[in-house]
């Protein structure tokens, strides 16, 4: 079963309020996708741990429902 992008936003922004969230179907499959996420409570973080905080948001969908995401994260200039 696919993974809409609504609800990967959704479920983004409910882990990280502050994020600036935009998805892109990659395939037209609902199985790839790319973020970007940008969000003031990366400020200071390493790229390493912008991405654990997204894939967290995720809760375990990650490599099953949603098959794959590339993922760009940074905080606000």
């Amino acid at each position: 079963m696919a993974m809409d992008a609504n609800e990967i936003r959704r479920m983004i922004l409910e882990a990280i309020p502050d994020a600036e969230v935009t998805i892109r179907d990659l395939a037209g499959d609902g199985d790839h996708y790319a973020a970007e996420v940008v969000a003031e409570s990366f400020r200071g973080r390493s790229r390493v741990q912008q991405h654990q905080m997204v894939y967290e948001a995720l809760k375990g969908k990650m490599g099953g429902v949603l098959h794959a995401l590339a993922l760009q994260t940074s905080a606000p200039d």
